[in-house]
């Protein structure tokens, strides 16, 4: 229960999406929160058992302010746009947590949104992006909000002049930008609207395209009136309760601790008799794989079977694509031993980065029947944590295996049709 010393605005919190902001005695805002419901969330700071900090909190709470919003997306970029311009004192001391995120928009001719956490982004920089959103505390909220946005406000991450048009293309979700199917000019249009929704104004957005495709109907253009009506029949319907249902729940603290319980990549080689050797990147987070992030490489630069040089290759051209949206690793485990190890060890020395990303390789015993889990010596200290999620560690090199046998099986019956 709420304390009744405690003011609620209208002196009820409605059962809907929105932000609060809890102040002090001096009317102050200490913390800005999100919630699907903002009675639930904030009903539960004062029954669930909290922390030494947000216990201090609660206790200086002397009023609740909130503002409802339409959907849980909105709710969370408002979150993060009102602790921009409060910083208030809770959410700052929240902000040393390395897991906090930013949505970013690139400056170039074809801007993409991407994420970057907080310890590759310096505000100093900021204004080398088109626009910035964050700090967020859920990197997988945004991009849930992204992929459901993308439905109506067709964004690309892709890079132009592709050879093929990727798969979010197909099915209309991607303006095309892969293979340039749309110009800069009519890009940075569909930018400036993802931009309108990010600051809140997607009644304003709704409104424009409603306009739009009155004027594209009169004129006959029923193809672009049609798309607009599907825009804002996506705008107008989004179900995005799922964004923010996990973050209304405390995390257990061994998944915010324990790296393998965050972004975990596993790679494998394979190499069969030293031609069409391939590589292979799996995902997985919170224990679980995570298919839509598995990845495969062609080996370009090495010639016969060489799993050292061809690792350092796979590694090298993964994390240039950093840049490009793709999450930094928590924990990466290598289909090997200590010469695996160690070529990961070569790449991520050479990495522009302070981020220290754990390394460990799952190998066969002696007698070949037994997995034997190898850690870097840097990071000894995670022996306990890593064998007690052995069975994960191999979940995640069985499907980096078989991932990579599928590929380079794949790519060997062209060749032999050829």
């Amino acid at each position: 229960m709420i304390p009744k010393s405690v003011k609620i605005k209208n002196n009820q919190l409605p059962d809907r999406p929105g932000v609060y902001l809890m102040k002090n005695q001096a009317d102050e805002i200490m913390y800005v929160g999100k919630a699907t419901s903002l009675k639930k969330r904030v009903e539960s700071y004062f029954t669930r058992p909290r922390d030494n900090r947000i216990q201090a909190m609660v206790s200086l709470i002397a009023s609740i302010d909130y503002i409802e919003q339409p959907t849980a997306i909105e709710a969370l970029f408002l979150e993060a746009n009102l602790i921009k311009r409060y910083q208030p004192y809770y959410n700052v001391l929240e902000k040393d947590d390395k897991s906090f995120s930013y949505l970013v928009i690139t400056n170039e001719e074809y801007p993409r949104p991407f994420l970057l956490r907080a310890t590759d982004f310096d505000e100093k920089s900021a204004g080398a992006y088109k626009a910035v959103y964050g700090p967020f505390k859920s990197a997988r909220a945004v991009r849930a909000s992204l992929d459901i946005i993308r439905k109506a406000i067709p964004w690309s991450a892709c890079v132009p002049d592709q050879k093929r048009a990727c798969f979010y293309y197909s099915i209309k979700q991607c303006p095309g930008v892969c293979v340039r199917a749309v110009s800069p000019q009519a890009y940075s249009k569909i930018i400036k609207d993802l931009m309108v929704f990010f600051d809140g104004k997607r009644s304003d957005l709704i409104k424009k395209y409603k306009q739009d495709m009155q004027k594209a109907s009169v004129a006959q253009k029923y193809e672009l009136a049609a798309d607009l009506r599907n825009r804002v029949r996506a705008l107008e319907h989004i179900q995005d309760v799922a964004v923010l249902a996990k973050d209304d729940r405390p995390l257990p603290a061994e998944a915010e601790k324990n790296p393998i319980m965050g972004r975990l990549e596993c790679y494998d080689i394979s190499n069969i008799s030293g031609t069409s050797a391939t590589a292979s990147m799996v995902v997985f987070k919170h224990g679980a794989p995570v298919k839509g992030l598995y990845r495969k490489f062609k080996i370009r630069t090495v010639l016969g079977p060489d799993d050292y040089a061809s690792m350092r290759e796979v590694l090298s051209r993964r994390f240039k694509h950093k840049d490009r949206g793709w999450e930094w690793p928590d924990f990466i485990l290598m289909d090997g031993g200590v010469g695996q190890i160690n070529a990961a060890l070569e790449v991520l020395s050479g990495l522009q980065t302070t981020r220290v990303i754990p390394v460990a390789g799952l190998a066969k015993g002696p007698k070949r029947d037994r997995d034997q889990i190898i850690l870097a010596p840097a990071f000894a200290s995670l022996h306990d944590l890593v064998h007690k999620h052995k069975d994960i560690l191999i979940h995640a090199r069985d499907e980096a295996h078989r991932f990579a046998i599928a590929y380079h099986r794949a790519l060997r019956s062209k060749l032999t049709k050829k």
